[in-house]
């Protein structure tokens, strides 16, 4: 991670957290140590055929671009998607089970106010991509803008600092305009049962230091991360064939409906914005260094990193100070809520089959 230290304006910016990161995990090389163990003909192997067993897109995701919730009254919240293929909704037929539909409903059933969503998320896009996907965004600048980003980075092994760096930069580019920015960091690819070990044991790691260094990256920006880790692996485990698209990679409907959940109270929170009435914090929950909440959230699926200040101070000996936040048990109680209860997501008012080419931080007082 040495080169994370000077490249650009955006790095420089997080070069004292990024060097407590690199100090916390000691993960240095970005995995390259461990794979350096096993023999990489073994791992080359296994690379070539977890890539012909993963199929690649033969056609792009259903458009979820639409107002949702037309029935209530107010300003729409503009919402955008960027990213990846998690963020467009690739694996499954009908626009109502993509990212953006179901998080949409989701809001609109808690916020009582109509959504306009745009997506602006393209398959295989990598961190680089996400500078073309915010200017267009920009375009109509967005309320909350969602990104889901780095699998793809973890798979083409592009450097950690310099993915981070991308997300960094689109993440302030957003709050720039006021925008709220929520980013879902990468999930552990050690549960996509193509991947067979030891493979499995590497990209498991490469992903979990993605996820870390990207919370790192995008809380200091100015976002809130999720961290989604292996949150599905168990469900994917045990019921594969409902939880996996087609292609066995992909979630299917059932799949990014579980994976919402975790992501709608962040949005929910975002989107509240200090007048949010917060739960009591348990033991796991509260106040780290941000170095330190990224770390525990790359092991925690489904917890939420923000910003925070302790009487005042955004920073302490530690460096920037953080609050983790396990907001998916709110939702997982409710295992028949619109946010998880995939078919009971109604159409958006665009035309749903529609395919396309591509589809503050939070201050809290001690």
């Amino acid at each position: 991670m040495s080169d994370v230290l000077t490249r650009g304006p955006e790095l420089r910016r997080m070069r004292p957290e990024l060097r407590r990161f690199a100090r916390v995990t000691a993960y240095g090389g970005g995995g390259l140590g461990l794979a350096g163990v096993l023999a990489a003909g073994l791992l080359y192997g296994q690379a070539e055929l977890a890539r012909r067993t993963i199929p690649l897109a033969d056609s792009p995701p259903p458009r979820c671009d639409g107002r949702y919730g037309t029935e209530y009254p107010g300003p729409d919240i503009r919402l955008a998607l960027l990213g990846d293929s998690s963020a467009a909704g690739y694996g499954v037929d009908r626009a109502r089970d993509t990212t953006g539909a179901l998080l949409a409903v989701g809001i609109v059933e808690q916020l009582r106010r109509p959504v306009d969503v745009r997506s602006h998320a393209v398959v295989g896009a990598i961190s680089a991509s996400l500078d073309h996907q915010v200017t267009r965004a920009l375009v109509a600048p967005p309320e909350l803008a969602v990104i889901l980003v780095g699998v793809n980075d973890v798979t083409h092994r592009v450097r950690m600092s310099v993915a981070v760096g991308h997300l960094a930069n689109a993440v302030r580019r957003l709050r720039d305009t006021g925008c709220e920015v929520v980013v879902c960091t990468c999930p552990d690819l050690g549960t996509i049962r193509p991947i067979l070990p030891p493979l499995r044991w590497v990209v498991r790691r490469w992903s979990r230091e993605m996820a870390a260094a990207q919370t790192v990256a995008a809380v200091a920006a100015g976002a809130r991360t999720v961290s989604l880790g292996d949150l599905l692996g168990p469900q994917f485990a045990s019921a594969p064939d409902s939880m996996f698209a087609a292609d066995r990679f992909h979630p299917s409907a059932i799949g990014y409906a579980a994976a919402v959940a975790a992501i709608l109270p962040t949005t929910l929170s975002a989107l509240r914005g200090p007048s949010e009435v917060r739960p009591r914090l348990t033991h796991a929950e509260g106040l780290r260094s941000l170095t330190q909440a990224a770390v525990e959230a790359a092991d925690m699926p489904g917890t939420e990193v923000s910003a925070a200040q302790v009487s005042g101070q955004d920073r302490g000996p530690g460096g920037r100070w953080a609050q983790l936040r396990q907001r998916v048990r709110q939702f997982t109680e409710r295992p028949h809520g619109p946010a998880i209860d995939a078919s009971a997501v109604p159409l958006p008012m665009s035309d749903p089959t529609h395919a396309g080419p591509e589809q503050r931080g939070e201050t809290v007082t001690d």
